[in-house]
C-alpha cells in the first residue's frame, strides 16, 4: 500500500517515511501501513472489526486522526450501524490534511485496503507497538522518578511502583482467550483425571494433608478461590498453616520436556502473612512439627529433649519450597505483583492469604469498605484463573455469631461484603465447640458441672470444618482432631477404624 507521503504533503502530520538525513532524535515505534492497512479494510467490510475488538483500542493508534477514524468506526459498529468513508465523513469534520480532505483520505484508506484475512495480523502489530510506547514511557518515568526523588522518598516504593505499571501494561497486553473448541477442553479434563489418577491420595486437585477434607473436597483445585472463615480463636491461621506446610513438604517434581520443573506432588507455596510476623509463623510451625507448644520455645523453657526435636523440625524445614510474604499493610494490587513474581522466579502452586480484611484496596474517600472488600476478592479471583493455582484466603466473621445460641457460622456471618460469598469456589468455616463450652464452665460440684464435663469430654480435641460452599462437591462438615497446645490440626480416628477393645 502506498505511504501517506504520497497522500499528504505536510510533513509535520501523519509522515510514514524517515527524513533524508538521520535525525538527532529517536521516533517511537509505529507503523502508519499497518494502521492504513487494518482501517481501510474496517471500512470496506466491517466484520474486520470483529478480529480485533477484542483487544484493540482507539489509544493503540500512533495518530491521532487515525484513533479518531477507529474510535467512530467502532461506534457506530457497536450500534449495529455501517461504517463506511461516507457514513464516518460527517463525524470528523472537513479538515485540510496539507491537500487532502478528511474524506478523500476515508476514500483512499477504503480504495487501498487490505483484505479482511489479515486484518488479525495488522491488529496484532499495531497493539504490540504500542505496548512497546508504554514501555518507553514508563522507563522514562523510571529514570526521571530516579533522578528528582525527594530525600525521603523509598526506593523500595519506587520499584514497587515500575512493577504496578509494567504488570498493568502486562494485563492490559494480553489478546489471548476467547471461545475454543470444545474438545479442547475435553482433552484438559481427561488429562486432568489422568493425573489424578497418578497423584498420591488420588486427587484431581493438591492435598491438604487432611484425609478427611481431601476425600470431600477432591484436594485443592486450580485457578479456585477458598476462604477459609470464622471467628477469633476458632484456629484459622493454624488450619492455613497447616495446610501450606504439608503441601509444601510434600512437594515432588519432574523436569518436562522444555526442561522446566513441573510439580507431580504437593506444591509450591507462596504465603502472606498480613497478621503475624515471618519468625512467629515459623515459630508456630516448628511447634506444629515438634510437638513442642510455641509458647514454650518463645520462652526458652525447654527441655533438652524438646530443644532436640526443635532442632531437628527446623532441619527437616529447610529445603521445603514454603515462600513468606510479612509484608503488613499491602494493597491488592502490591499482592498481585509479588505473586506474578513468585510464580515467575520461583514457581507457585498455592498462594494463602492471612488474612483478607487487611489487605487494601484503591478505593477513594466516596467508597465503602463494602465496595473495596468486593474489589479485592474479584482481584484474588481473577489472580487464582491467571496464575491456575488456588487461592486460599482467610476471613474474619461478624459478631452476630456470639448472639446465637448455635455458635456454628453460616455463609451470612461473613463480614463485610456478600462478595466473599459470590466470588469464592469454597467457604470453609473453622467451629470449635469445645472453645465456647470451656468459657461457660460452671460452678465445681453441681450438677451443671457434671453435665458440662461430660460435654467437653464430647468434644475435647475436636474440630469441625464445615463446608458451607462448593462449586465442585457436597457441602456439609468434615470432623478434624485438633491440639490446641501446639495448634495443629490432623485427621481424626475414627471409632470405627480404630482396633477393637477388650
Amino acid at each position: 500500500m502506498p505511504t501517506l507521503d504520497q497522500f499528504v504533503t505536510r510533513p509535520s502530520l501523519l509522515t510514514a517515511s524517515a527524513p533524508a538525513r538521520e535525525p538527532s532524535f529517536r521516533v517511537a515505534p509505529h507503523n502508519l501501513e499497518a494502521e492504513q492497512a487494518l482501517l481501510g479494510a474496517i471500512l470496506v467490510n466491517n466484520d474486520a472489526f470483529d478480529r480485533v475488538s477484542d483487544f484493540l483500542r482507539a489509544e493503540h493508534f500512533s495518530e491521532d486522526l487515525h484513533r479518531r477514524i477507529f474510535e467512530i468506526a467502532a461506534q457506530l459498529i457497536r450500534a449495529g450501524k455501517l461504517a463506511s468513508p461516507i457514513t464516518l465523513k460527517s463525524f470528523l469534520g472537513d479538515h485540510d490534511l496539507g491537500g487532502v480532505t478528511i474524506p478523500q483520505y476515508l476514500a483512499r484508506l477504503a480504495a487501498e485496503a487490505t483484505t479482511i484475512i489479515n486484518a488479525e495480523d495488522y491488529g496484532r502489530t499495531i497493539h504490540d507497538l504500542a505496548l512497546r510506547r508504554d514501555l518507553i514511557l514508563v522507563g522514562e518515568d523510571i529514570v526521571n522518578a530516579a533522578y528528582d526523588a525527594p530525600a525521603d522518598a523509598s526506593p523500595r516504593a519506587q520499584i514497587e511502583d515500575a512493577e504496578r505499571k509494567l504488570y498493568a501494561i502486562a494485563e492490559t497486553g494480553r489478546y489471548d482467550g476467547g471461545f475454543q473448541r470444545f474438545s479442547d477442553a475435553l482433552t484438559l479434563a481427561v488429562d486432568m483425571a489422568a493425573k489424578a489418577f497418578e497423584r498420591d491420595g488420588r486427587l484431581s486437585g493438591i492435598a491438604t494433608g487432611l484425609a478427611d477434607l481431601d476425600r470431600t473436597m477432591g484436594g485443592l483445585q486450580p485457578s479456585d478461590l477458598v476462604i477459609v472463615a470464622g471467628r477469633p480463636g476458632m484456629g484459622k491461621t493454624a488450619l492455613a498453616t497447616n495446610i501450606a506446610f504439608n503441601i509444601a513438604k510434600a512437594y515432588e517434581f519432574e523436569h518436562a520436556p522444555s526442561g522446566e520443573a513441573r510439580t507431580t506432588n504437593g506444591g509450591i507455596v507462596g504465603f502472606f502473612s498480613l497478621e503475624m510476623s515471618a519468625e512467629q509463623l515459623a515459630t508456630r510451625v516448628i511447634s506444629e512439627q515438634s510437638a513442642v507448644p510455641s509458647y514454650k520455645i518463645r520462652r526458652g523453657d525447654i527441655t533438652e529433649q524438646d530443644f532436640h526435636r526443635v532442632a531437628e523440625a527446623a532441619r527437616d524445614m529447610q529445603s521445603i519450597p514454603f515462600y513468606i510474604d510479612q509484608t503488613g499493610g499491602l494493597s491488592i494490587a502490591q499482592l498481585t505483583a509479588r505473586a506474578r513474581r513468585l510464580k515467575r522466579q520461583r514457581g507457585l502452586d498455592v498462594l494463602v492469604i492471612d488474612y483478607l480484611q487487611l489487605l487494601g484496596g484503591s478505593r477513594t474517600r466516596s467508597d465503602s469498605r463494602v465496595q473495596e472488600i468486593t474489589e479485592i476478592t474479584t482481584a484474588l479471583k481473577a489472580l487464582a484463573k491467571e496464575l491456575n493455582v488456588p487461592v486460599v484466603a482467610l476471613s474474619q466473621l461478624s459478631r452476630q455469631v456470639e448472639s446465637r445460641d448455635d455458635k456454628r457460622p453460616q455463609l451470612s456471618d461473613l463480614r463485610e461484603s456478600g462478595s466473599i460469598e459470590q466470588d469464592a469456589d469454597v467457604v470453609l468455616f473453622v467451629f470449635r465447640e469445645e472453645y465456647y463450652l470451656r468459657n461457660r464452665q460452671p460452678r465445681e460440684g453441681t450438677q451443671e458441672f457434671l453435665e458440662w464435663q461430660t460435654s467437653m469430654e464430647a468434644v475435647h480435641g475436636k474440630a469441625e470444618i464445615i463446608i458451607g460452599k462448593q462449586r465442585h462437591g457436597p457441602t456439609g462438615t468434615v470432623e478434624l482432631a485438633f491440639d490446641a497446645e501446639v495448634t495443629r490440626f490432623s485427621n481424626l480416628a475414627h471409632d470405627e477404624h480404630l482396633p477393637d477393645r477388650f
